[in-house]
C-alpha cells in the first residue's frame, strides 16, 4: 500500500506504516450535513491541539501511546461532490489497511463516513457487530429523498449486517418511525449507557466495529458539534464504556461529528482528543 509520511501526527502516532498495528486516518467530509457544517476540520484540529497540550500517557489505563504502534496517515484527499465517490475512496483505503492485517481508526467527518469503513470490513468479517454511541438514531431509510446521509448511515449499515448486530447507546433523538423500526431490528439503549455490560457480553468473541458520534455527549460537555442534543451522557460515562470494551475483538473504529469552530474555548476538541487517546489504547 502506498502511504505518505504525515507532517503533523496525532500525538504519539508516529510509527512507520510497515511496523504499525493500527492505522489512523482522517475523512474530512460533511457534504450531507443538514444543520451546521464543519466536521471536515476535526482531524486537523485534533492533530494540532494534541501535540500542544496533551500527554501520550493515560492514567486511566496506565498505558502510553508511545508503547503501541500507530501510523497516522493524515487526511484522505476527498473531492467535492456526491457522497458515493467519497465513500468509495474511504472504502478503498480501508480495504488496503485490513488487507495488511492492520486495524483502521478513522476521524470523521460527519457520520456518513462510517459507511465507507464498514463496507470493506464486513466483507472480511461477515459476522461483524456494531457498537454505536450517538444522540441520534440515524435510522431513516431516506432523508430529503436521499438514501446516503448522516441521518441514514446506520440504516445503510443494517443493510450490510442485518438484524441483531447493531447496539445503539445514548440515543435520545429521531423520528418516531425510526424508534419503532429499531424495536424489530436492533438493540437500543436509550438516553444513557446503562446496558454497556449486557452489550459487552453479547458482542464478546465477535468481530466488533465501534463508532462514536461525539454528540452522544451532553452539549454542556461537548458543544462543538453540528447537531447538539440536550440530555446526553458525561465524559466519564463514555470513558468507562471505552475501558470496558478492552474485552472485545475490535477490528475497526471511528469517532466523528466534532466541529471545532462551534466551541472557541477548545474544550470540545480536547474531549475528542482524549476520547481518541483512550480508544487507541484500548486496542
Amino acid at each position: 500500500m502506498k502511504t505518505n509520511k504525515n507532517i503533523q501526527n496525532f500525538i504519539g502516532c508516529d510509527k512507520e506504516y510497515e511496523e504499525a498495528d493500527i492505522v489512523l486516518f482522517g475523512a474530512p467530509y460533511d457534504g450531507t450535513t443538514s444543520y451546521r457544517p464543519g466536521t471536515r476540520f476535526a482531524a486537523k484540529a485534533m492533530r494540532m491541539e494534541s501535540s500542544l497540550g496533551f500527554e501520550t500517557y493515560s492514567p486511566y489505563q496506565d498505558k502510553d501511546l508511545t508503547q503501541i504502534s500507530v501510523f497516522d496517515h493524515g487526511d484522505l484527499v476527498l473531492p467535492y461532490g456526491g457522497p458515493e465517490q467519497i465513500l468509495d475512496i474511504i472504502s478503498d483505503f480501508t480495504r488496503d489497511v485490513i488487507k495488511d492485517n492492520k486495524i483502521p481508526i478513522m476521524i470523521g467527518g460527519e457520520h456518513l463516513v462510517t459507511l465507507g469503513t464498514i463496507r470493506p470490513i464486513v466483507e472480511k468479517y461477515p459476522d461483524l457487530h456494531i457498537i454505536h454511541f450517538d444522540a441520534h438514531t440515524d435510522l431513516r431509510h431516506e432523508f430529503f429523498d436521499k438514501e446516503l446521509s448522516h441521518a441514514t448511515v446506520m440504516r445503510r449499515v443494517w443493510d450490510l449486517v442485518g438484524d441483531g448486530k447493531i447496539f445503539q447507546m445514548g440515543i435520545r433523538s429521531g423520528d418516531k418511525t425510526e424508534f419503532e423500526w429499531a424495536k424489530e431490528h436492533l438493540y437500543q439503549n436509550k438516553y444513557n449507557c446503562n446496558d454497556i455490560d449486557y452489550i459487552i457480553e453479547k458482542t464478546k468473541g465477535k468481530p466488533v466495529y465501534v463508532t462514536i458520534d461525539l454528540d452522544v455527549l451532553d452539549p454542556s460537555v461537548f458543544p462543538g458539534t453540528g447537531t447538539p442534543e440536550p440530555g446526553g451522557i458525561d465524559f466519564t460515562t463514555l470513558l468507562n464504556c471505552i475501558l470496558k470494551m478492552s474485552e472485545l475483538n475490535i477490528v475497526g473504529a471511528d469517532i466523528n461529528e466534532l466541529s471545532p469552530h462551534y466551541d472557541p474555548s477548545g474544550a470540545s476538541t480536547a474531549v475528542a482528543i482524549k476520547t481518541l487517546r483512550e480508544l487507541l489504547l484500548v486496542l
